[in-house]
């Protein structure tokens, strides 16, 4: 596979900065802990806290305008790089099942495995995570952005959670990401065709 690297050599690369390397985020890998739709920890012995260096950048864009709109909130990151191998994990835990749509296939990859897409969340001034309607890796449609609006008007979530979401939206915006129908956790830094044909795909 060309323009590949292997994880175990993310650290050290120019390319890619640790998690613990920016400012004003707190971390909590799920995939490394039995907290995710495959219960159990994927990630381990791996160090997968890692972006590439534009999205780390991007990521500290949308710390600036949080911290300058909402003092109080804090962006927590749920997951970003994934390696390939985890991802073809993940696609194997899914056979058989209607969920296959929520995931990219390994033969076209996961923008997770360039370092160049978070899965994220917001947390408030006690530490805690908002209420955004769902738990992360919730594979349902309430965890749908498209349907929100007739989710909301169908009662299925409410007002407060529509709003959670829409902050942690505007953040993601303002510093260049970009997000998907499906999943109001994840958000993308830059065009997928793009990321795919120009960045370094972690193995």
């Amino acid at each position: 596979m060309k323009n590949t690297l292997n994880c175990e050599e993310v650290p050290g690369h120019p390319d890619f900065r640790h998690l613990t390397g920016i400012a004003g985020i707190r971390y909590e890998l799920r995939y490394a802990t039995s907290d995710n739709f495959v219960g159990r920890d994927l990630y381990t012995p791996l160090d997968c806290a890692w972006l590439h260096q534009h999205a780390a950048a991007a990521l500290e864009r949308s710390v600036a305008w949080l911290a300058s709109e909402y003092r109080e909130l804090t962006l927590l990151v749920l997951d970003a790089l994934r390696p390939q191998r985890v991802q073809e994990q993940l696609w194997a835990a899914l056979q058989g099942t209607e969920l296959l749509g929520y995931l990219a296939p390994p033969e076209r990859g996961s923008i997770h495995s360039f370092g160049m897409a978070v899965d994220i969340t917001l947390m408030d001034g006690l530490g805690r995570e908002l209420d955004m309607g769902t738990p992360f890796d919730d594979l349902s449609e309430r965890s749908h952005p498209a349907l929100e609006e007739a989710l909301l008007a169908g009662a299925q979530l409410s007002v407060e959670q529509v709003a959670n979401r829409q902050v942690l939206r505007a953040a993601m915006h303002r510093g260049g990401w970009m997000g998907i129908k499906s999943e109001w956790w994840h958000f993308d830094c830059g065009d997928r065709n793009r990321v795919r044909e120009r960045y370094v795909r972690i193995l």
